[in-house]
């Protein structure tokens, strides 16, 4: 296998078909490593996280075919350290990994750090890599990889995430989540029903709304204190950048509650894969008396099952909420992998 540097977004866009082709075929296959989200993150260096960045994604080829790729940039962590992160780290990407087949996972990782070794210890002294699946059998090939180096490999648990199974079924899912929660959720979702205003919702499915409705989501996520904190001129541009990149890849789920034609809650997901992917959500206190998050929620789980979805997905955090609708905690890892000196 043949490896080479991509450092200009140039050239990672040349890569577009290829990339997104090989994802559909990965071992870790979420929108978060789709090339429309991480050009797009790239493009505002994850919302203002990343000032100091350069980017060093490593494609390996095989007979001329892209195989593998490591999507990579150059940084220096708190230390003042060179490192090597994935991109999308660390906020706001909830699943990261390298992008190979299973069968070409041994050879990619085992040739990505021989091809890595061969920089000088001052272009990078470590792999730092965030939020990967604690599934992923990167994990292992990479341990194994850096222990024929005599690299020094960490790993531990980085952040909980939380996820539900669907059967395809809305009332067998129902079923199987705790009896108290299962009736409050039916409750709310019936008195949003027989509520004296008309309450209704939606996905987004007409895309002359489209800027429209991104701009009212981030209005609703304002009224949350610390997501308003959150939302910096360049994290407005990121949020909106990403859920134009989801919309023209087809994975864009943007759904609102309204009570007489207001919007009262909003959810942003990706649909990819068979899955939901809870990216994040925003609510108008003025409506709190019906549950909005609730039954919003309730309607898309509903639709999640009656459209064959396999996960609903709620991704970092483990928020009480989560588990009160039926999500199990797993972790995503942080991977440190130190070169000798």
């Amino acid at each position: 296998m043949k490896f080479r540097f991509i450092k200009t977004i140039t050239e990672m866009e040349d890569l577009a078909d290829a990339w997104n082709s090989l994802l559909a075929e990965s071992i870790t296959n979420v929108p978060f490593l789709r090339h429309e989200y991480l050009s797009g993150w790239w493009e505002t260096r994850g919302g203002g996280e990343w000032e100091n960045a350069e980017l060093a994604v490593v494609a390996g080829y095989r007979d001329g075919r892209l195989t593998g790729i490591a999507p990579l940039f150059r940084t220096v962590n708190a230390n003042g350290e060179p490192v090597l992160m994935l991109l999308g780290s660390i906020e706001i990407s909830d699943y990261l990994d390298v992008i190979v087949r299973e069968q070409d996972l041994a050879e990619f990782v085992t040739g990505l750090l021989d091809f890595l070794s061969e920089e000088s210890p001052e272009s990078w002294h470590q792999l730092d890599w965030v939020n990967l699946p604690e599934v992923s059998a990167s994990l292992n090939a990479l341990q194994s990889a850096a222990e024929k180096h005599g690299w020094k490999y960490e790993q531990e648990p980085f952040r909980p995430v939380v996820s539900v199974a669907l059967s395809g079924d809305f009332e067998s899912y129902l079923a199987g989540i705790d009896k108290k929660q299962r009736h409050e959720i039916r409750r709310k979702m019936r008195r949003a029903v027989e509520h004296t205003l008309p309450v209704s919702w939606y996905i987004l499915s007409d895309d002359s709304r489209l800027e429209e409705d991104i701009q009212a989501f981030i209005k609703l996520m304002e009224n949350d204190p610390d997501k308003a904190e959150f939302l910096s001129p360049a994290m407005r541009l990121q949020m909106a950048t990403t859920a134009r990149a989801a919309r023209r890849c087809g994975c864009l789920q943007l759904a609102f509650l309204e009570v007489d034609g207001q919007k009262a809650a909003g959810y942003f997901n990706f649909d990819h894969n068979g899955k939901i992917w809870v990216y994040n959500s925003g609510l108008d206190p003025l409506y709190l008396e019906l549950s909005p998050g609730w039954v919003l929620l309730g309607h898309l789980l509903q639709w999640a099952n009656e459209n064959m979805r396999s996960e609903f997905d709620f991704m970092r955090g483990d928020e009480a909420y989560k588990f009160k609708f039926g999500g199990v905690k797993r972790f995503v890892m942080r991977v440190k992998v130190k070169r000798k000196p």
